[in-house]
């Protein structure tokens, strides 16, 4: 009777957590039902950025996609302009390059694209936001996080005092480099270093190119070493375009698009029942996949 009693309040725990978790995401779904003879696309950009989802990663912000997503609004005739929303504090470094690669193939097309900042927009959010025509942040949004990290996990002494023994066979020098079973060389460090100054380089370069003639190239290195912003503070430093919320990025892109009176908006990669449970259920700290150290934005 207490084993069911037990489980019987799991379950009603689980529910409960589950039903918070759907109505704490904003999905903006409610928008699809305006009118207008004109449709603006929504892509949602929330969570951390990957390029893979696995059944417990608490993200909807897979690289392919979003990329099927902004493909889709880049064919249909009728979507006039993009409103990129993000909430996210960025991820790996080779899908926020993939989805801002994208977003200009659409811009190329003619479609404008706007970005409207969530709560946050930082690191591979901001590298994605610099692809867009114009960006539109809160006040209080965070933002920036200009930079490039890899992190390593060096568990030789808990090994040790585990008497867990880690032997390897290997075909070059540094095929096992990152392992967590030893400390790196010297030349290690170095070769890692190079990997993240060049993707670091990368950001620069794709910051530069995103805010011509907004931010000058010796005040952006000022400021590029990975620290945060509000929305305020990136739009004195040329960062952002203009402060606003999510329906002042809508008029922004309709603007733009040249659309008389309201559009209609339709969310094209809306989550689904299980994205939103996941949003709320699942902290990506516990739950990171193993292999070798990716470098993150």
């Amino acid at each position: 009777m207490h084993k069911k009693l037990v489980v019987f309040l799991l379950l009603a725990f689980l529910l409960l957590m589950a039903g918070l978790s759907i109505r704490a995401v904003n999905r903006l779904d409610h928008d699809s039902t305006r009118e207008g003879t004109a449709t603006i696309a929504v892509v949602q950009i929330n969570g951390p950025i990957g390029g893979v989802s696995s059944w417990m990663e608490n993200s909807s912000s897979t690289a392919g996609d979003i990329m099927e997503a902004i493909r889709k609004a880049g064919k249909r005739e009728d979507i006039k302009a993009v409103v990129v929303r993000i909430d996210s504090p960025g991820g790996s470094a080779g899908a926020s390059q993939e989805i801002a690669m994208e977003l200009e193939r659409l811009r190329e097309k003619g479609k404008p694209v706007v970005t409207s900042m969530g709560d946050v927009c930082a690191s591979g959010g901001y590298w994605i936001a610099c692809s867009t025509d114009h960006i539109v942040a809160n006040g209080a949004s965070m933002t920036g996080s200009i930079g490039v990290i890899m992190q390593l996990s060096n568990l030789e002494g808990l090994y040790g005092k585990l008497g867990i023994r880690n032997q390897t066979i290997k075909s070059g020098e540094h095929k096992d480099m990152g392992s967590t079973s030893r400390e790196l060389s010297a030349e290690e460090e170095k070769i890692l270093q190079a990997l993240v100054d060049d993707s670091y380089q990368q950001f620069l370069e794709q910051v530069q190119k995103g805010r011509q003639e907004k931010i000058a190239a010796d005040k952006l290195l000022e400021i590029a070493d990975g620290r945060i912003f509000t929305g305020k503070q990136a739009l004195e430093l040329g960062l952002v375009d203009s402060l606003g919320n999510y329906y002042d990025a809508v008029q922004q892109a309709e603007k733009m698009a040249g659309i008389k009176g309201e559009s209609k908006l339709e969310v094209i990669n809306a989550f689904s029942w299980w994205d939103r449970f996941k949003l709320g259920m699942f902290n990506p700290n516990l739950f990171q996949q193993g292999g070798f150290a990716e470098l993150k934005y």
